[in-house]
């Protein structure tokens, strides 16, 4: 099982990821002979709290995404009131130096607020860590993202 462990940084467990167009809309756009936006190096925090991961608006710009639906999503700032918030399908792919890396051809995403300012542009939730082992070690200050 291909993995990594990192130092947890002053903000959280940060990883370097790449989000891209899913699978499908590269298909689209190459049958059409129009240009596959290339994906998009970001950091990502591993959030434990999100069940869905969340991208920052300037990504999902940058890769021109429309949205394909909409979620009801819970968070602090909206306390018990639900708000909706679009969805967009996005291609995900961690690497991991000499070993294989994890690939998540097509996944829904939903925009967050701006979060660039605060030094990750996602923040990968349990939809994605579902697919992983992940570990974090307080004591030590290292965690591990096992696929």
């Amino acid at each position: 099982m291909p993995y990594f462990t990192i130092q947890v940084s002053p903000i959280g467990a940060l990883i370097d990821a790449y989000i891209g167009v899913s699978t499908a809309r590269a298909t689209a756009l190459t049958a059409a002979q129009q240009p596959v936006p290339t994906a998009i190096k970001v950091r990502a925090l591993i959030d434990t709290g999100a069940s869905i991961t969340g991208v920052d608006p300037s990504v999902l710009t940058t890769l021109a995404l429309q949205p394909t639906g909409n979620a009801l999503i819970n968070t602090p700032s909206t306390g018990n009131q639900p708000c909706t918030m679009s969805t967009y399908d996005v291609g995900l792919l961690i690497p991991n130096g000499s070993h294989s890396s994890f690939v998540i051809a097509a996944f829904p995403v939903v925009q967050t607020q701006p979060i660039a300012q605060m030094g990750y542009h996602v923040l990968l939730g349990t939809d994605v860590l579902s697919q992983c082992y992940f570990t974090f070690d307080g004591r030590t200050g290292l965690f591990t993202l096992a696929y």
